[in-house]
């Protein structure tokens, strides 16, 4: 089968041929339908994350936002049979740990993320294996499209579980997304769809312009203003109620901060590139004298994506408004080069392999 394969950092992935998955007997095949094309990837591509341990190694398989279809079921998998449509979360749990018996299978305490992990080879493939499937794969509405459900890997469903699950939004809360690619404008879309009232951040404003289109009240081209937090707390009169760092860049990362209200919470979605290494500094005594609550969001637990579908049955979420448009698999490598210079909108997404 045909798959796009990291063979160097920062180099054009390789498409080769490569032996067909098997299933594992608590595990499924799955034909891949679609795939989005992540910021996660970029770092990947580029060799980062060292620093925690989450380097892809070469010879690895990307593809983390996958939707397809069940081609091969293992002997001890019970909930799933071939035809099943599934989406997949990155973050594959062993459905076993004290985290996944808790409800937390997003932070399972064995962890293998698709696309990242030797022993999880990624969706930018004709096929791709899905360990533990029972407790991993999520089956997919009736009549739902792909394309649309790709973001649903990462993207999506991090920013859900980020507005939803770890802040506390109220309808008429101010929340500020910073940071407007694809994961940003997901952020747009689901506080919308909460109730919130949205201001988008970003420096470009075709990016800004589909984050009013997604739901945004108010927007920021942060490159025409001196001062962002202080442009944001003129527009929502003291401050927003809760802040998003969706990008994890210095800058983006603190404007967040500082633009919040006194007992606001920051949400973090972005991961750090090399500029940062994991760490950035903070304003540690505003914090301390508003009494900002500090957030993470990593993927989201596969037994909670029914929130999400039950949204979009409602008309209240289109996961596809934030899809970009569709490649091939050959174009990947030029997607994730221009991610380097935050030249792509949305959610690019895989249909052709």
């Amino acid at each position: 089968m045909r798959a796009a394969v990291l063979a160097e950092y920062g180099e054009p992935l390789e498409i080769r041929d490569v032996d067909r998955p098997t299933a594992d007997a608590d595990g499924v095949v799955v034909e891949t339908e679609a795939c989005g094309v992540c910021r996660s990837d970029w770092h990947g591509w580029q060799g980062d994350w060292d620093w925690i341990g989450s380097q892809p190694p070469k010879g690895q398989i990307l593809g983390h936002e996958p939707a397809g279809t069940v081609v091969e079921v293992g002997d001890d998998v019970e909930t799933l049979q071939e035809g099943d449509r599934i989406a997949v979360p990155f973050t594959l749990g062993d459905g076993v740990c004290p985290e996944c018996r808790s409800g937390h299978g997003n932070l399972c305490e064995n962890v293998r993320a698709l696309g990242f992990t030797p022993t999880a080879q990624g969706a930018f493939a004709e096929e791709f294996p899905v360990p533990v499937a029972d407790h991993n794969a999520v089956k997919l509405p009736d009549g739902v499209d792909a394309v649309d459900m790709a973001g649903l890997g990462c993207r999506f469903t991090t920013a859900y579980h980020g507005l939803a699950h770890r802040a506390d939004i109220t309808p008429g809360d101010w929340v500020a997304v910073h940071g407007c690619g694809g994961v940003g404008l997901s952020a747009v879309h689901i506080a919308d769809a909460l109730g919130g009232r949205v201001v988008a951040v970003d420096l470009d404003d075709d990016k800004l312009s589909d984050a009013t289109r997604l739901g945004a009240e108010a927007t920021v081209n942060a490159g025409d203003v001196d001062n962002v937090p202080r442009e944001i707390m003129g527009i929502t009169d003291g401050g927003a109620d809760v802040a998003v760092d969706a990008l994890g860049v210095a800058a983006t990362c603190r404007n967040a901060l500082g633009c919040l209200r006194r007992h606001g919470q920051h949400v973090q979605i972005g991961l750090t590139t090399s500029d940062e290494g994991g760490d950035i500094p903070l304003p540690t005594d505003m914090m301390v004298m508003k009494e900002i609550d500090v957030a993470g969001s990593f993927g989201m637990q596969p037994t909670r994506y029914d929130e999400i579908f039950s949204m979009v049955a409602a008309d209240k979420l289109d996961p596809g408004a934030v899809v970009s448009g569709t490649i091939g698999l050959e174009d990947v490598s030029d997607t994730l080069q221009a991610m380097t210079t935050y030249d792509t909108d949305g959610i690019p997404v895989v249909d052709s392999f």
